[in-house]
Formats: C-alpha cells, sequence, structure tokens
C-alpha cells in the first residue's frame, strides 16, 4: 500500500539521495520534522549521526544498526535513536518508513 495521495503532496526535501531511489514528503514545524519516506531501489546508508530520531516501518525492510546493535525492522516495528548515536542502515526496494527528526532543519523543504 503507498502512503495516500494527501501524503503524496506534501513538501518533498532536499536529500542526498536521487529521486529514482528515494521520495520524501515532510511536514516540518519547528519542534521537529516528520518524513514519509518511500525507496524505490535497495540502498545503503553510511554510518552517520544527527539529532534524536523515532522511525517506524510501514512496508517492506531495515537492516538498521544503532550503535552496536543491528537488528532488522519490519512493518509494524519502530526504533528510536538517540542524539549523537552513530547509526547505519540496508534498506530494501519497496520500503516505506516514517521518521521523526528532532532537528526541525535537518532536511530543508522543496516546493
Amino acid at each position: 500500500m503507498a502512503f495516500p495521495e494527501f501524503i503524496n503532496a506534501l513538501p518533498g526535501l532536499d536529500i542526498p539521495f536521487p529521486a529514482d531511489v528515494v521520495q520524501a514528503r515532510a511536514v516540518q514545524s519547528p519542534e521537529g520534522l516528520v518524513v514519509f519516506f518511500t525507496f524505490a531501489a535497495d540502498i545503503d546508508l553510511p554510518a552517520h549521526a544527527h539529532g534524536a530520531q523515532w522511525g517506524t516501518v510501514i512496508a517492506g525492510e531495515i537492516e538498521l544498526t544503532i550503535g552496536e546493535e543491528t537488528a532488522t525492522r519490519r512493518p509494524g516495528d519502530s526504533y528510536t535513536i538517540p542524539a549523537g548515536v552513530i547509526h547505519s542502515a540496508r534498506i530494501k526496494s519497496g520500503t516505506r518508513v516514517i521518521d521523526v527528526f528532532e532537528e526541525a532543519d535537518r532536511y530543508n523543504l522543496v516546493r
């Protein structure tokens, strides 16, 4: 199941991935950023860190490493990444997630 049209109509994001690999729509407030990600191809996200993040898998599968712990997340699974903790991911094509970032300016909106 794809995200509904009203979510697909939200502003996009300036993210460092090709549009044919990752699509992102977002809601931004001064308190944070909510992002609806759709992955159209397999992708490996390199190790990185930033402010706190919470997410949930809607469809597909993510092998997520947070600090020293690696686990596979599937639909219905949630995860919390504390601020400053190094993390990386292997994300399968067809995966959809909702991520909430404490940093409202993590990515810039594109209208």
